[in-house]
């Protein structure tokens, strides 16, 4: 026996050689001009011999695939198995592309089936010529399809199955798989599609709710997926039984499972939420046809629907395909796989594969700059209070991946130590001496940098002041507000304001505002100047975030939690508090200009977000009782220092609320 495969350096394709390879009998494969490199690539990441496949050069558009008059001739009697897997599979593509590729695609293949001899024709097509067909779908049923000129990919799926089934030269067997995901053993995959278009939804879920909290999630319909090696073995034993041919296969999981369902696996595999409940995609099927029409037809309403899925990754066309009413039933497959092992393993047991493929190689938000030394190379950044604590360890990891580092603080003796050492690891840093208390100083503390480097691409307003004193010790020092909003609000807006103009001229750029855990729960006692000014910062820069998103200029706060820096040494009990080093600071920040999130939070200040959204009474009673169990210090109290002996109580309090609010 020998086999013709087109589309085998696909994805789906690479793995059917790799089963065709353990068998006997020449493999002839189909390969693109410029593609010869990636045949390589698969033949190694799959311990695959190359000289164990002839390779014929084509084009899947081209008259009989674009396969020259010599290459005809070694084809030319010598195939048993034709198999057509090449197709464009991509519901975003246009219809004349669709077209061109699954239909004029197997058009030619036929043709050049045919005059090479093949005894069999074994297509590739999918479970999207049912359309959205209101029930069981079988094997025997393809006329039935319903509403396939919703996308051309359903049209074009169908009529290239079409084509099959009405020549009559050869015999031929259809497999029709359901969504492929990734290999279930690895989780690999090349192309987002299917229900990693809601990854990134499920994603950010995550990095806001605790895991242990319920979240809603969309209910959806019919959710069929299958792993890519279930898909090649079972092509690869149906193909080797002659009785087979002339049937169709569905290729699917058997009962398979709901939109809901499949969203609730993955997002405990990525370590998120269980997703309880769902929010039906038909919510505004209640309005009226021609009425919901033209709402959604208003252009405020589409760019309002287009901004936010386009920042969730999520292409227009699949909207449509989240409420399919279609199960599938896969008789001839179980028939012919019987006595096999080869069967669709349990979502559960694979998803965590899934997901991690997913999220270290194909998250968008990495697609194209996955490291920080990609993503700030050659770039101008930044950092304010660079003199110390986290904007020292923060400028040192911007200058060891590449940025061009400008280091802003009062101290310019420190700040020239923090320089000398950047530039002895061979990185560039540049150091501007300014009291960001005088907004003026900001004015021209930008001006300098744009004159000396020009437009900033990343700014970080890092420096800040921190005020631990109770309101009744507070009542004559209205000074420690005004000093706070000073340096925490007034001098970053006003360093930012200088530098947004450049920085839409030059076509975009970033913004990262060190706020703090306190903002998200919203009170923290004895830090009222503090949150106050942190959480105006964070009110301030999702508006200028939402102004600005068009002229693609990003803003990000990063709520920090308790870290070891020079700010918090007036506070002699934090001694005994668990703290972050910079060092683990600056992770935060790193996830925060590699994500261009609008925020970056921590487990415990996304908890302290939820507990006071649920139960603000009992998060009020716990942040009184860290305010009754955890004194002002003696310097607030303006006291000589003493020796800070905790209590057990304060221990264990300041373990379970990670040092913060104290």
């Amino acid at each position: 026996m020998s086999y013709f495969v087109t589309g085998g350096t696909g994805f789906i394709g690479k793995y059917i050689l790799a089963n065709l390879a353990r068998r006997e009998g020449e493999i002839f494969i189909l390969v693109r001009e410029g593609t010869e490199d990636k045949f390589k690539e698969n033949c190694e990441l799959l311990n695959l011999d190359p000289s164990r496949f002839t390779i014929i050069m084509g084009e899947l558009a081209e008259p009989m695939l674009g396969v020259s008059d010599v290459d005809k001739e070694k084809i030319h009697g010598k195939v048993t198995e034709f198999i057509h897997c090449a197709a464009m599979y991509d519901i975003t593509a246009s219809a004349q592309l669709n077209h061109d590729i699954n239909v004029g695609g197997t058009r030619e293949a036929l043709a050049l089936a045919k005059f090479a001899g093949a005894k069999c024709f074994n297509h590739l097509s999918s479970i999207a010529v049912a359309g959205f067909y209101p029930g069981v779908f079988n094997e025997q049923m393809f006329e039935q399809g319903v509403g396939l000129e919703a996308n051309p990919y359903l049209k074009t799926k169908y009529d290239s199955e079409a084509l099959v089934r009405e020549q009559e030269e050869m015999a031929y067997r259809i497999f029709r798989p359901a969504m492929v995901i990734g290999h279930s053993k690895t989780g690999e995959i090349d192309k987002i599609d299917g229900p990693y278009y809601l990854f990134k939804t499920l994603q950010k879920l995550r990095n806001i709710l605790p895991s242990w909290i319920p979240a809603i999630g969309i209910k959806g319909g019919e959710f069929n997926m299958v792993p890519v090696d279930y898909v090649a073995n079972a092509i690869d034993h149906i193909v080797s039984q002659e009785q087979t041919q002339g049937q169709c296969f569905h290729l699917v999981d058997t009962p398979g499972v709901k939109m809901i369902e499949a969203l609730d696996v993955f997002s405990q595999a990525a370590h998120g939420s269980r997703l309880s409940a769902g929010i039906s995609p038909g919510l505004l099927d209640f309005i009226p046809a021609p009425m919901r029409g033209a709402l959604l037809s208003l252009p405020t309403v589409r760019h309002l629907i287009d901004q936010t899925l386009a920042g969730l990754k999520v292409p227009k066309e699949a909207l449509k395909l989240l409420d399919l009413k279609t199960q599938f039933d896969d008789t001839n497959t179980r028939r012919a796989l019987a006595g096999t092992d080869i069967a669709v393993p349990p979502l559960r047991d694979y998803a965590g594969v899934v997901w991690d493929y997913w999220e270290r190689n194909l998250d968008p938000s990495r697609m194209g700059s996955r490291t920080l030394e990609q993503h700030i190379d050659g770039k101008v950044a930044v950092v304010t209070g660079a003199s110390s604590g986290i904007g020292r360890a923060l400028a040192i990891r911007l200058a060891s991946a590449g940025a061009k580092v400008m280091l802003v603080a009062r101290g310019m003796e420190e700040l020239k130590a923090v320089e000398q050492e950047i530039l002895a690891e061979g990185g560039e840093a540049y150091s501007y001496h300014c009291d960001l208390n005088d907004l003026e100083l900001c004015d021209q503390v930008i001006d300098r940098i744009h004159q000396d480097h020009g437009a900033i691409d990343l700014l970080v307003n890092n420096a800040g002041r921190s005020i631990r004193r109770s309101l009744k010790l507070t009542y004559d020092r209205f000074h420690d507000f005004e000093r706070t909003m000073q340096l925490n609000y007034f001098s970053p807006v006003r360093l930012t304001m200088r530098a947004l103009p450049k920085m839409v001229e030059a076509g975009g750029a970033h913004v990262i505002n060190i706020s703090t855990i306190a903002v998200l729960g919203g009170s923290a006692p004895r830090f009222s100047a503090y949150v106050a000014s942190k959480a105006a910062l964070d009110a301030w820069s999702k508006s200028a975030g939402a102004e600005y998103r068009e002229h693609n200029v990003a803003f990000t706060s990063v709520h920090m939690p308790l870290v070891r820096t020079p700010m918090i040494e007036a506070s002699p009990m934090y001694k005994f508090a668990p703290t972050l080093s910079p060092d683990e600071a600056v992770a935060m920040i790193e996830e925060a200009i590699l994500e261009q999130h609008v925020e970056v939070n921590t487990a415990i200040g996304s908890a302290m977000r939820a507990a006071n959204i649920l139960a603000p009474k009992l998060y009020e009673l716990l942040m009184s009782t860290t305010y009754k169990m955890f004194p002002d210090t003696a310097a607030a109290q303006g006291l000589p220092e003493e020796e800070v002996k905790p209590t057990p109580e304060q221990v264990a309090l300041a373990a379970l609320m990670s040092g913060n609010y104290l």
